[in-house]
């Protein structure tokens, strides 16, 4: 492999985290060529000492690797689509989010061309891929990967899952279903705090502290949901009860409870289930959608 193919990289779609890889590209001297839809961002980057491609030809001429950095998979499409006589002999490193299956499919897509394809869940702390707590999912072909660790390197640490094309996604989306329902969470509580006339950042440091339990909780569950699941009829109604306790107090000062009110309604149903069936039926058993309330 020559200087230039390890060395060089073409960086395609120039939203926010895009944007962030061409810095960490260019901060560890690595040589960057970019595309984006959007000249203005573009112009940004050649600021910063990028080179432009005025078309996604010439970003795939420029380099071996491409890196893709768009909104879903369906956008790869449009944009390589634009030039997919020039993909072979490429390898494609698809860091945008989409289901395991669109991943599947897209890097069917890419070696149908010729290509390789590897692709990536980007874990960041918002678009600042340069945090302490970043990282980068990576699946696909270990001797695609492999080939091209260390030019990707600057992105973020990486963490290779396998050769499933889709194996990436699969975690960054599981993540992300954590992630989601917290900041719900943290807007409701937070509310809760404000609208009772209290401070915020006073109530901060508990959340913070309450946080330090998480993964404690969280290797539990995940033992017991390997056996099917924690389910106990007494806890669940407690968790229906103190569920209500939770919509009360978020009412009664004019916050919305939609969130507190979805998950008693799990828990309802849970119980349902566990007095239909004579025996303890868990919330992860009704999600895996193996029972019936």
């Amino acid at each position: 492999m020559s200087e230039q193919s390890t060395r060089s990289v073409s960086v395609v779609g120039l939203g926010p985290m895009g944007q962030s890889m061409v810095r960490a590209f260019l901060d560890a001297g690595v040589e960057v060529t970019v595309w984006n839809r959007s000249t203005a961002k573009v112009d940004a980057m050649v600021e910063l000492g990028a080179k432009r491609a005025e078309t996604v030809a010439e970003a795939l001429d420029a380099n071996e690797v491409i890196v893709l950095s768009l909104t879903h998979y369906a956008a790869m499409y449009d944009v390589l689509g634009q030039a997919e006589d020039r993909l072979a002999g490429k390898v494609i490193a698809n860091l945008s989010s989409d289901s395991p299956e669109k991943a599947r499919a897209g890097a069917a897509w890419v070696r149908e061309r010729g290509a390789q394809f590897i692709s990536g869940g980007v874990m960041s702390a918002g678009d600042n891929i340069a945090h302490p707590a970043s990282y980068i999912f990576y699946s696909g072909p270990r001797e695609v990967f492999d080939a091209h660790a260390e030019l990707l390197r600057p992105l973020s640490p990486q963490e290779y899952l396998g050769e499933d094309d889709g194996l990436a996604q699969i975690f960054y989306q599981a993540l992300l279903t954590i992630f989601h329902p917290w900041l719900l969470a943290f807007d409701q509580a937070t509310a809760m705090i404000a609208k009772s006339g209290h401070d915020i950042a006073k109530f901060v440091p508990f959340a913070v502290r309450s946080s330090e339990a998480f993964p404690y909780f969280m290797q539990e569950f995940s033992v017991a949901n390997q056996a099917g699941g924690w389910a106990d009829l007494a806890s669940l109604k407690m968790m229906v009860a103190g569920a209500q306790h939770i919509i009360d107090a978020s009412e009664e000062v004019g916050v919305d409870a939609t969130f507190s009110h979805t998950a008693q309604a799990f828990w309802r149903k849970a119980v349902a289930a566990s007095e239909e069936r004579g025996k303890a039926v868990s919330t992860y058993e009704l999600i895996m959608g193996e029972q019936q309330a």
